[in-house]
Order: C-alpha cells, then sequence, then structure tokens
C-alpha cells in the first residue's frame, strides 16, 4: 500500500523546520494567552515571567503548569481567550467534582483540529474514495465531531453513526460499504462480536482499517479486533482540552502516535518534581495548544504517563511519536471512553445522604468495560427491606448515571463490610488488563 498524507508537506517537513514553526507559533501564543486570560497571566506574574521572556522553545521551561485544577477554577469562561461572539462551538467532558470541562472554538479552531484528524484517517489509508463510518458518541464528546469532521476535510463519504445500534451499524457496513470504522475499541470488538453471531465473516465485509482511541486497550485487543473484523487497527489519541481526538495518531507502522507538532509542542516531566525529563524517559505528557485560539492551554498537565521517541518512522512522517500511555498519575479512570474520577462518585454518595464507605471495581467482560460500585448502609438503613434496598440502588444509579454519564451496577452492602485501611483508602480496583 502507498504511504498516504493528508498534508504532506507539513508531515515530513524536516525536525529544524519542525522546531522553528513551534517557536514561532509559541511565542505568539504566549502573548496572547497573556493578553486575553487574567487567569493565567496572574499565574504568570506569580512567576515572574512575561511573555517576552519566552524567546526559544527551552524557555517554554519558564511558564507555569495548568491543570484540571485551573479548568474547575476558572469554569465556565475563565480560560477563554477570545470574546464569546468569536466562538463557534463548545465541547465538553465530565469533570471531578461535577463541573465538566468546556473547550471553546472559533472556527479556525475547528478548521484546525479537523484537519489532525483527516491527518488521522489518511494515515490509515482513508481518501476521498472511502466511506467512513464514525461510531464515536456525538454531542458534547468531542470523538464524533473531531472524526465527522476530519472525514470531511479529505473528502471521504461520512456516516455520521454515533454510538449505539448495533444492528444498525452492522447494515450500514454492509449496505453502504464502509471501509473505515471510527469509534472505541471495545465498541469495535463488540461489532465483530455481534457480525459473528450473524454468520457475517471478517472476509464478507468491506472495512479496512479502523481508527479507535477514547480509552485504554492492550495489543492483545488490537490483534483480536483485527481478527474479528478483517482490518488494521490504529491508535488516535485527543483531550477535550486540547481539542479532542488527533492531537497524535498511528501510520501503518503501528509504533507509536505521531504528535501533530505544528499545532501542539509536547513535553515529558517528572510528575512529582515538574522537571522536565530528556526524550526517551517515561514520565507525565504535558501539552502546549500552538494555535488554538479560543480556550489556548499552555503546559496542560495530561496526567497520562508516557514515553516520546524522534526515531525516524518508516512512514516519512518526521512528528514526534508517543507510546501508549502506560497509565495515570492521578486516579482518573476512563470507563466506555468517559473520564470518571473516584471523587465524582463520593460526591453523589454524600449528597444522597451515605456515609463515604464505598469501593469501585472495574472490569472488562466480552470487551465491554463493567462498573461496579459497593457501598456500605448504615445500620439503621440495612435493616430496610429487600425491596427498599433495590429502590435505594435504582436511585442511587440513576444519581451517578446523571454525573458520569454512564449507568453503573450499585451493591448497597452490610454496615463495615468493606475493608478499612490504615493507609490511604483502596477506593478502585481495576480488574481490566489494559496494559501489557
Amino acid at each position: 500500500m502507498p504511504i498516504n498524507y493528508y498534508q504532506k508537506d507539513i508531515e515530513t517537513m524536516p525536525r529544524e523546520q519542525i522546531r522553528a514553526l513551534q517557536e514561532e507559533k509559541l511565542k505568539k501564543q504566549v502573548k496572547h494567552v497573556y493578553e486575553h486570560v487574567p487567569y493565567y497571566r496572574d499565574l504568570m506574574d506569580k512567576k515572574g515571567v512575561k511573555p517576552e521572556d519566552i524567546k526559544t522553545l527551552d524557555d517554554i521551561q519558564k511558564l507555569p503548569f495548568i491543570s484540571k485544577y485551573d479548568l474547575r477554577e476558572t469554569y465556565p469562561y475563565g480560560m477563554l481567550a477570545v470574546p464569546l461572539k468569536d466562538c463557534v462551538r463548545i465541547q465538553s467532558t465530565s469533570g471531578t467534582t461535577g463541573k465538566r470541562v468546556i473547550a471553546y472554538y472559533t472556527q479556525h479552531d475547528v478548521d484546525l483540529w479537523e484537519e489532525c484528524c483527516a491527518r488521522a484517517i489518511a494515515a490509515v489509508g482513508g481518501t476521498p474514495e472511502d466511506v467512513v463510518q464514525v461510531a464515536y458518541g456525538y454531542g458534547l464528546f468531542t470523538g464524533g465531531p473531531g472524526l465527522n469532521g476530519g472525514s470531511h476535510k479529505l473528502g471521504s463519504l461520512t456516516l455520521p453513526m454515533s454510538s449505539g445500534n448495533t444492528d444498525r451499524q452492522i447494515q450500514f457496513i454492509q449496505d453502504l460499504k464502509a471501509t473505515i470504522l471510527c469509534c472505541t475499541p471495545s465498541y469495535a470488538a463488540y461489532i465483530g462480536e455481534a457480525m459473528k453471531e450473524k454468520g457475517i465473516k471478517p472476509e464478507d465485509n468491506t472495512l479496512k482499517a479502523g481508527i479507535f482511541g477514547a480509552e485504554p486497550w492492550t495489543e492483545e485487543m488490537r490483534r483480536d479486533i483485527e481478527k474479528s473484523l478483517g482490518i488494521k487497527a490504529y491508535d488516535i489519541y485527543g483531550l477535550t482540552e486540547t481539542s479532542g481526538p488527533g492531537v497524535s495518531f498511528e501510520c501503518e507502522e503501528q509504533h507509536g502516535m505521531h504528535i501533530n507538532e505544528d499545532h501542539f509542542y509536547a513535553e515529558i516531566i517528572d510528575p512529582e518534581t515538574g522537571e522536565v525529563l530528556p526524550e526517551g524517559s517515561e514520565g507525565e505528557l504535558v501539552f502546549t495548544s500552538l494555535d488554538k485560539e479560543a480556550f489556548p492551554l499552555l503546559r496542560y498537565r495530561t496526567r497520562d504517563l508516557c514515553v516520546l521517541t524522534s526515531e525516524p518512522c518508516s512512514c516519512g512522517r518526521t512528528f514526534i511519536r508517543m507510546k501508549k500511555p502506560k497509565g495515570r498519575s492521578d486516579d482518573m479512570l476512563i470507563i466506555r471512553g468517559v473520564n470518571v474520577f473516584p471523587s465524582q462518585i463520593e460526591t453523589v454518595l454524600l449528597n444522597e445522604g451515605y456515609a463515604p464507605n464505598y469501593r469501585i471495581e472495574v472490569d472488562r467482560v466480552n470487551n465491554t468495560d463493567t462498573l461496579d460500585v459497593y457501598v456500605e448502609l448504615t445500620p439503621e438503613r440495612f435493616a430496610d427491606t429487600v425491596s427498599e434496598i433495590d429502590k435505594m440502588e435504582r436511585e442511587l444509579a440513576g444519581a451517578i448515571t446523571n454525573i458520569l454519564g454512564i449507568h453503573p451496577v450499585i451493591h448497597l452492602v452490610a454496615p463495615k463490610s468493606i475493608q478499612r485501611s490504615e493507609g490511604k483508602a483502596v477506593r478502585v480496583i481495576d480488574r481490566r488488563k489494559l496494559h501489557d
């Protein structure tokens, strides 16, 4: 298969030109943020740094970090860097205390984001001849809108399916001869299983490639999906805070994701000290949006732990690659593509009148994430009848679903039945084998 690009001149730019472009954009972006985001200007002033102090890429280390804490503190408009009338869209992800992270986009921001996604689709062989079936969720989440826009930019026929309704997904794959599937890896695996149950063999469908992200997945799961659907399965990475999927993407080599370095500058830091680590070191990934207008984050701490490499890639792209994240430096879980913090669940429990004695168990059954929450009852409540406890479980599940957007299974258990710890409480048991 010939190597396919969307913007070859940019994607194969010499490394020194990439760095020169990043340096030029960084200086402009720091000035833009300093002048238009009072919150970040205060952070810079506290560190004693001014825009004119940023003369080279290495000077980025003088700038303060931004984290989800800052996004909560400034909700909803405090990080906005343009007048609201210049914004054409928001996207959103769940926040840690019920406050969602809201990202704003000018039309320019949307265009750049969609170009990044078009590069990702082209990297898996996508052309205007392809039929791209987008089965990520639409609405506030970024998966559906991002890949939808990227497919449009590329000129492919786009099927805006959203997630769910698997029978219809399979019908459209067959009837409209879809060639590229975009969704979470767990949903891709489920579609593969559903096809098998219907007697549809991998060689009977027209799919050739899949772009799967929004949740952790292993190489073993990749191979299973490739076998069940008869495709090559590619990884994609993104954050709502920096735009959405397309911050980085895999090429045909399937060995790390190329970061779109003309739009994002990546660093790896020690999560404890904040010190920038040399290339090849494992640490926390930090991103700076180099040309986003409405919601430009400088040195945003992703909490994802990974490694960067600029070793040459056989695809010819010169963008640095990030290896698949190996975990996180905080307690966030990604369940069915949704960011879940134990603190969100704890907040609901307290609001509903329960004691904060609970355990969260996450597993993956038939390639689908499960979420079980065990909550201790007080002695008074434990005396209630079975029917009353069933009702309480349903109500609590509904309250948690309203916050998380995904449905948990609630188990109300006897007082003191959840093991206590003398040290840090073990609130989460994750039985998924997410890393090789």
